[in-house]
């Protein structure tokens, strides 16, 4: 459980116990922070005791304020960039830097003439032979590249073309912001220049000329390139905020479009069963039991009315191998922030090797990130849906007709054929399970069985509790986590409720009216027209996929998904692309 600390200077604190489901204040427990005695305020040394008191206060509340925020960062993803990224970054980096590099130079001015003369200096190309980018431990990256300037001194009569080499080296620095952004910086930058050589070597310029002009030409370069190259990190800062970057949450696909949320109370001789209510504005945090913080803007969808965002938890540890990123993951439904209870949860750890080490991009998700987006789709009512039959359809099963076969009390109330709606509903939060190589997925509807006469309310004949297993396949396409589902064994179903007989009485007798359930009859017909449409829904809504932590215009491409005990790797490469 967690608690909402509130510090006022006269009336002392109190905690605000925050319920773990509805996000509710219960109940607020006071903790005072007595004042001194106005007599002792008089005295210098009772003040100096007062304030101690009031110190050690305050240090016990912000001791238990810590306790409250210690499970604030545990991460359910980590995003561990390899070598392979650094290189791919060295290969297609080599464009924009030769675009920063064609910097803007100074008049030179020629001693050659009887006056000094203002000769125009520009560079006509860049050209970057070698990029080279490497991990630095406990720091960044290290840049080292060549280029090699040609430019061009508008002299008069003569101008003159040369070549000027140089070697650049900076460190970036990679660090984390307040609201969990990565941020670059290049703390240092140097250049170093070779000799130019001139293009044209029939050129009649002066050795001494050459010189001054190769002196003028680095001061200019040798302030402004580390300028630019740093200038060219911060746009990339820009590309790393869209991390949290706002994307705007689709409609919600047919498919699943059709969920039905029906009146209790227009249902009579049903059972209430409060704990199946779904409500689709429960407010959860989908990062553990702790304080709220303020939400910044940053929401990727995920599903109907729902998002995620995502934001670093800590610095990112770096290695001579990877960098890493510990990464916290929030979702939204109705605007409203995901609670799951922590039970004793610990940070997610990716181990050192996982997936194909060879791979550009390595994403480790914990089963965390599993429940807190399964729990949201339930919390939305997104996994309900209704079967309904059709008379004039070919081969249907759900009318009173095929029923009444098994169940004599329906044929006795419909005599005439008359379709049978399916209610479907997960009160039950879906459990996933993670093994090695091996994923599946638990569902518990509860399913309640109407007939719907023409122009007439429905009416209720039974309910199942149901237990299906399934088999999960996860893949990546489109920076998305998508997966799909097929039966594992057979549907558990056992009987609810039921208004047309008695599912454990003997068979029927004339003291004995009620008509028998016939269980195993009816479990086969209720599973052959439940499963298709179940599953179809189903891969529906998993198939619309979760986004994986990316920036703008950054697609993962040859994604391996690989399942291990307890959480899930994504190995892939990457690719830019506008």
């Amino acid at each position: 459980m967690s608690y909402l600390l509130l510090v006022h200077p006269y009336q002392g604190a109190w905690a605000k116990e925050e319920d773990g489901d509805l996000w509710k204040s219960k109940r607020r427990k006071w903790l005072p922070l007595p004042p001194p005695p106005l007599t002792s305020l008089r005295d210098p040394g009772a003040v100096a005791g007062a304030a101690m008191a009031g110190t050690y206060s305050l240090g016990l509340l912000l001791l238990l304020l810590l306790r409250v925020m210690v499970t604030v960062s545990l991460p359910v993803i980590v995003v561990r960039l390899n070598k392979a990224a650094l290189d791919y970054v060295s290969d297609i980096g080599k464009a924009p830097l030769q675009r920063a590099l064609q910097v803007t130079l100074s008049d030179f001015m020629d001693p050659s003439g009887e006056v000094l003369q203002s000769t125009r200096v520009q560079i006509l190309d860049v050209h970057v032979p070698f990029f080279y980018l490497k991990f630095i431990a406990g720091f960044g990256v290290h840049l080292s590249a060549a280029a090699n300037f040609t430019i061009k001194v508008f002299r008069v009569p003569e101008p003159m073309e040369l070549v000027l080499p140089a070697d650049l080296l900076a460190d970036v620095h990679v660090a984390r912001d307040s609201i969990g952004t990565l941020v670059l910086s290049v703390p240092t930058c140097s250049s170093i220049f070779s000799p130019a050589s001139m293009l044209d070597g029939r050129n009649s310029t002066s050795l001494e000329l050459l010189e001054l002009v190769q002196e003028h030409i680095k001061a200019d370069l040798n302030n402004k390139l580390c300028l630019h190259i740093s200038a060219l990190v911060q746009d990339l800062n820009v590309h790393l905020g869209t991390l949290i970057g706002t994307r705007h949450t689709p409609a919600m696909p047919a498919a699943i479009s059709g969920h039905v949320r029906p009146t209790f109370a227009s249902f009579p001789g049903r059972r209430l069963r409060p704990e199946r209510t779904l409500t689709a504005q429960a407010s959860v945090l989908c990062f553990h039991e702790s304080r709220l913080e303020a939400l910044h803007e940053g929401l990727s969808p995920v599903g109907p009315e729902s998002q995620l965002r995502y934001s670093t938890t800590s610095m990112p540890t770096i290695t001579s191998n990877y960098i890493s990123l510990d990464i916290r993951a929030t979702l939204f439904l109705l605007g409203k922030p995901i609670l799951l209870p922590l039970h004793g949860a610990h940070p997610f750890v990716l181990p050192w090797p996982s997936g194909d080490e060879g791979a550009m991009v390595t994403v480790g998700l914990s089963r965390h990130l599993f429940d807190c987006a399964l729990l949201m789709l339930q919390k939305a009512g997104s996994l309900n849906l209704d079967i309904t039959g059709q008379l004039n359809s070919k081969n249907n099963l759900l009318n009173t007709s095929v029923l009444g076969q098994l169940i004599p009390e329906v044929a006795h109330l419909f005599p005439a054929p008359t379709p049978v709606v399916l209610k479907v509903q997960l009160g039950a939060t879906p459990v996933v399970m993670l093994h090695t190589s091996n994923s599946t997925l638990q569902l518990q509807p509860f399913v309640e069985v109407f007939a719907a006469p023409p122009n007439l309310a429905l009416q209720f004949l039974f309910s199942l509790d149901v237990i299906v297993n399934l088999d999960l396949q996860l893949s990546v396409s489109k920076a998305k986590l998508r997966g799909s589902t097929s039966m594992l064994g057979g549907f558990q179903l056992s009987v609810a409720t039921s208004n047309v007989g008695s599912v454990d009485a003997a068979p029927s007798t004339p003291t004995q009216p009620l008509a028998v359930l016939q269980v195993d009859q009816v479990h086969a017909l209720i599973s052959t027209v439940f499963q298709k449409p179940l599953l179809d829904h189903l891969n529906a809504l998993l198939g619309m996929g979760i986004v994986l932590p990316s920036v703008l215009n950054l697609h993962y491409v040859h994604s391996e998904v690989s399942v291990r005990e307890g959480y899930v790797v994504v190995s892939s490469g990457l690719a830019y692309q506008r």
